[in-house]
C-alpha cells in the first residue's frame, strides 16, 4: 500500500485492509495492494482513532503491517482496542520470534506429525467428513499455524478438506485463516520440500 506518511489515518488504512483480508472471502490485500475506499473525513469522525494514533507512534508502517497481521492470525484483532495493550504487544513478539525460527520450528513440527502416525497420509485422511490428524493437533496448538500453513502451500490439501469434512461452523473460519495467513508467511518453497522430503525419508528409515 502506497502510504508515505506513518500517521493515525495510515495505521487505520492499513488496519481496514487487513480487516477485510482476514474476514472476507472476496478481499486479497496483496492484490489490491492494501487499497480500499477509506477516506481522512470518514477516519476522523471514528470513536477508535486513537487507537489508530497510538499505533502509528508505536511502529512503522512495515511493522504495522506484520503487528496486524499476528493479532487477526491469533483472533483478537476484530476490534482494534483489543490489541492496543500489552496482550497485542505478546502476540506480535511471539509471532516475530516464531518468524525467526521458521526453519527450526517447521523441521520440530513435522517431526512432531510424523511421530503421530504410521504413515505420512494419515495426517491428511478425513475419515467420516471428521477433522484430519493435522488439523486437530493445530486447533490444539501442538503444532503451529504457520507449519500448517506451509504444508498446504506445498500440497494444496485444503480443496479436499473442504469436500469431505462436514462441519460448516469452526472449519471455515478455520479455512479463511489458513489461506488467508498463508500468503503473508515468506518462505523458499523448493528448500521447504526438501526439509519435508529429508525428514519423511528419515521417519521411514527409522
Amino acid at each position: 500500500m502506497m502510504l508515505e506518511e506513518n500517521t493515525g489515518f495510515s495505521a487505520y488504512a492499513i488496519y481496514n485492509a487487513l480487516h477485510l483480508h482476514f474476514t472476507s472471502s472476496s478481499y486479497n490485500y496483496h492484490k489490491y495492494n492494501g487499497k480500499t475506499n477509506v477516506s481522512k473525513d470518514s477516519f476522523l469522525k471514528r470513536k477508535d482513532k486513537y487507537y489508530f494514533y497510538k499505533l502509528s507512534r508505536k511502529y512503522s508502517l512495515e511493522e504495522l503491517v506484520d503487528f496486524y497481521v499476528a493479532n487477526f492470525v491469533d483472533g483478537g484483532a476484530k476490534w482494534v482496542g483489543n490489541i492496543t495493550g500489552e496482550d497485542g504487544e505478546e502476540v506480535y513478539t511471539k509471532w516475530k520470534k516464531r518468524n525467526q525460527s521458521l526453519t527450526y520450528i517447521f523441521t520440530q513440527d513435522v517431526e512432531y506429525l510424523l511421530n503421530q502416525v504410521n504413515k505420512p497420509d494419515e495426517l491428511l485422511v478425513v475419515k467420516s467428513g471428521n477433522y484430519p490428524k493435522l488439523l486437530e493437533v493445530t486447533m490444539r496448538g501442538e503444532v503451529q499455524v504457520e507449519t500448517t500453513c506451509i504444508l498446504n502451500d506445498l500440497m494444496n490439501f485444503i480443496p479436499m478438506w473442504s469436500k469431505k469434512i462436514t462441519d460448516d461452523i469452526i472449519w471455515p473460519d478455520w479455512k479463511m485463516k489458513l489461506e488467508k495467513y498463508t500468503p503473508f508467511i515468506d518462505i523458499n518453497k523448493t528448500k521447504y520440500k526438501l526439509l519435508l522430503t529429508q525428514k519423511i525419508q528419515d521417519h521411514e528409515e527409522r
